[in-house]
């Protein structure tokens, strides 16, 4: 049901390849004082409100402050699901989809979109469905944002270190950047601050990839505190 998403599939290939890209690693501190002070451009209110309102002008630093943003607010979870994932996965998992209940799965995904706003596969499910049903200005609207996101978490690391690792904010992430890499994993192991996934031989000729949890990891500690 992935729409539009092969289009990461060659730049991901020449991240995981070797190619040159710029990367960087967030600034969490920095990223933290910009989404609070009012003054700033990345104030969080104000950009997720535009990120609300499809903002197409938000550039790649506005999506970093964005996500990265996000574990500095009240609604940031550890572990985050969604609150309707099984009524979600009946329909997820289901083979064909009837066109009646296309408006009460955007519901859901909505439900579920308000609990975390970077719900990636939700997101990209419920832009399916827009196109599905012949709206594919909004289809191509959410597909924007999804993009941009996924952009700016790539645009962190090349994963083939813990040192140049992919920054992420949730460990759902780290399995749909698996998928658009197109890259199967056979093995995942906690190093230090970096979620290392080993994956069967392809054509990327990696062995696998480096994602740093660490914020993840820092606000599940403080949860037992």
């Amino acid at each position: 049901m992935r729409i539009l998403i092969a289009i990461f599939i060659l730049y991901a290939s020449g991240q995981l390849s070797g190619q040159d890209h710029d990367f960087k690693a967030p600034d969490y501190k920095k990223i933290e004082k910009n989404t609070h002070k009012k003054s700033s451009e990345y104030f969080y209110p104000t950009l997720l409100e535009r990120f609300h309102s499809y903002d197409s002008t938000l550039k790649l630093d506005d999506y970093r402050h964005l996500y990265y943003g996000y574990i500095f607010q009240d609604g940031f979870k550890a572990y985050w699901s969604s609150p309707v994932s099984d009524e979600l996965q009946v329909f997820s998992n289901s083979q064909s989809i009837n066109e009646k209940d296309y408006d009460t799965i955007i519901k859901l995904i909505n439900i579920s979109l308000a609990d975390f706003p970077f719900d990636l596969r939700n997101m990209n499910f419920k832009a399916y469905l827009y196109h599905k049903n012949g709206d594919d200005e909004m289809a191509n609207k959410i597909m924007m944002q999804y993009n941009a996101i996924i952009n700016a978490i790539i645009s962190t690391g090349d994963g083939k270190t813990c040192e140049n690792s992919i920054h992420v904010i949730s460990v759902g992430h780290e399995y749909l950047l698996l998928n658009i890499f197109e890259l199967q994993l056979t093995q995942q192991s906690l190093i230090g601050e970096c979620d290392y996934m080993q994956v069967a031989e392809g054509n990327h000729n990696i062995e696998g990839v480096y994602f740093n949890v660490g914020k993840i990891l820092e606000a599940q500690s403080k949860i037992f505190k």
